[in-house]
């Protein structure tokens, strides 16, 4: 696990946490570790949860998919992110979303119960922790009410700038790298990949922005974009 800290330590959930109490933690709150191939499911829609995923290596993608094997790409989860904290806060209730490796992946599963409820010293770390999942699970449903306004547009071109306008405005720049490929870029916006390559080839075409493979350039007047403080 000691090969692993750099990663906790930059996690949201364990953010504000020393390393020397991070370790001691570790073992309060039950972790397990296990390794996945790529391709393989950790959870599929219909499990329940009862821990909460930490990405340690690789990354995971968070889809629904329908019976036509139809896929919708919620998130990813890269190292230091969580997974399935909705559902194991919530006992018994049913996932309607899969987890699958798209690369290899080690990860650590956190109990909820253990994280939920202080210990008997009810030590500041562990307050520190719930405030954080806290945080986190707040912020998470923050960027998927962002991802419904994004595939609520009307067009493929619609979509595609408001994904690019909420992305420059989260990070504050015209340039930046996007997680995903075409066609998951396509999966998560809710479109066909051909007509989403197509509109980004046209969209470069009239100026609007510039782009190989996941990295982006916005040509739009700075001043006219709102930067999040």
């Amino acid at each position: 696990m000691k090969e692993f800290l750099p990663v906790l330590r930059s996690s949201v959930l364990l953010s504000g946490i020393s390393e020397e109490e991070l370790i001691s933690m570790l073992a309060c709150l039950d972790v397990k570790t296990k390794s996945y191939p790529k391709d393989a499911f950790l959870f599929r829609a219909g499990d329940t949860a009862e821990s909460i995923g930490l990405v340690l290596s690789g990354t995971v993608l968070i889809i629904q998919e329908d019976v036509w094997g139809n896929r919708n790409i919620i998130s990813k989860a890269t190292p230091g992110q969580t997974f399935a904290a909705a559902y194991a806060c919530a006992p018994g209730s049913v996932m309607d979303v899969s987890v699958s490796a798209e690369t290899p992946v080690t990860v650590m599963f956190l109990n909820v119960n253990r994280v939920m409820h202080t210990c008997p010293s009810a030590c500041a770390r562990h307050s520190r922790i719930i405030l954080n999942l806290l945080g986190e699970l707040a912020e998470k449903n923050l960027r998927f009410a962002e991802k419904l306004t994004h595939i609520g547009q009307r067009t493929t071109r619609a979509k595609l700038m408001s994904y690019f306008s909420a992305e420059a405005q989260r990070l504050g720049r015209c340039e930046f790298d996007i997680p995903f490929s075409r066609q998951q870029l396509a999966d998560y916006l809710a479109v066909e990949r051909s007509g989403l390559s197509l509109e980004l080839g046209k969209m470069q075409r009239e100026g609007l922005l510039k782009f190989h493979k996941n990295h982006f350039i916005l040509k739009a007047d700075a001043s006219s974009v709102r930067f999040r403080p």
